[in-house]
């Protein structure tokens, strides 16, 4: 009876260890599933991970290649704009030069401190090519500001920006003319005379002069003269074009105080008169068959055609860019409307470029 509780109480001590080895091995295993799959779960987030990035740095790399290989047409981003820095001694015509620049399609800026010329490049850049050519008149009138117009240079050449600098340069003698014929002082001259003006412009000036692409001497020019000189170096091979403003008016109302030329075509009869044409005007076929019907009106139109391409290659000469045109009658409704309206198509197949105002049409 002893020996077999004995037998039975090892026999189960040897089961309940046996249970228990089983029990551990079973969560051995259930551990090492376990760390296999967060071995796995692990590796994939890794590789995962790894792929995000990797693609995030392709996408990186292919958008910088995208920037630094397309057009400025390809991205939609403006070309930087051409430059033209204008500065020089004060007297000189640096005004004028401004103005011929002006004329001839420029985006001009007077006086502006040196420090913002990179800001406003930057600012012509982003215009979508509405500001493609920018000229900046410096000078000292800056005073302080203009001992940043070095910094200025420099900023621009790392930029790669092309900028040419225009120096304006007299005698003393000019500039002392100019100066007492408008009775001004120099903006230098402080409580001494105008050549004490103009000395301590000439040292502020020396570098800059040396460092211009181009030395206009004014001494001996005109307002005409300097004009075409600038006319040379930028209208490129184009002549300057003549802008033409052709107005019809009536003489009842008063002449346009802002014509050049006037016109008058009261020698012609007046479609007033005409009962059927009375409603209309001239801009109507039928008003302006009856006055080009009329003796005269076809051969004036032709022959002051001729008149105004003579006119128009002397003003060129002169460095007149805008014209006004008047042509009157007594209303301002039916003739010189009609006269107008042929003169403007005329000028117009001519290359001029032109606008039509009927001023006092509809007045009445």
């Amino acid at each position: 009876m002893t020996e077999n509780s004995h037998e039975n109480t090892q026999s189960g001590a040897a089961h309940e260890t046996a249970d228990r080895d089983n029990t551990d091995q079973d969560v051995t295993d259930r551990d090492s599933t376990d760390q296999d799959v967060t071995d796995r779960d692990s590796t994939d987030r890794d590789s995962t991970d790894r792929d995000v990035t990797d693609r995030d740095t392709a996408d990186r790399a292919d958008g910088a290649a995208d920037v630094s290989t397309s057009t400025p047409n390809e991205t939609g981003e403006a070309a930087i704009p051409e430059l033209v820095i204008i500065s020089g001694m004060s007297g000189a015509g640096r005004s004028t030069a401004a103005k011929c620049l002006e004329d001839l399609g420029w985006f001009v800026v007077d006086n502006l401190p040196p420090a913002l010329i990179p800001t406003m490049v930057e600012l012509g850049a982003r215009s979508q090519g509405n500001v493609a050519r920018i000229a900046v008149v410096v000078d000292v009138r800056g005073r302080r500001f203009f001992d940043n117009l070095r910094d200025s240079l420099a900023d621009l050449e790392a930029k790669h920006v092309t900028r040419r600098i225009v120096f304006l340069e007299s005698s003393d003698d000019a500039l002392v003319r100019r100066f007492e014929s408008v009775r001004r002082p120099h903006p230098l001259q402080g409580d001494g005379r105008i050549v004490d003006g103009i000395a301590a412009e000439r040292d502020l000036l020396r570098e800059l002069r040396g460092d211009a692409d181009l030395v206009i001497d004014t001494s001996s020019l005109n307002v005409h003269e300097l004009r075409a000189k600038m006319d040379a170096q930028f209208a490129g091979e184009s002549e300057p074009e003549l802008r033409a403003t052709v107005m019809s008016f009536g003489y009842k109302y008063g002449l346009p105080v802002d014509a050049d030329l006037v016109v008058d075509c009261r020698f012609l009869p007046n479609p007033h008169w005409v009962p059927e044409l009375r409603p209309f005007t001239g801009v109507n076929e039928e008003v302006s068959d009856y006055v080009f019907d009329q003796p005269g009106a076809k051969e004036f139109l032709n022959q002051y055609t001729e008149l105004l391409q003579l006119i128009a290659a002397g003003y060129r000469r002169e460095g007149k860019r805008y014209v006004t045109i008047a042509v009157g009658c007594t209303g301002g409704k039916h003739r010189s409307v009609a006269m107008s309206e042929k003169l403007s198509a005329r000028l117009a197949a001519e290359g001029v470029e032109t606008v039509l105002v009927h001023r006092d049409m509809g007045r009445e």
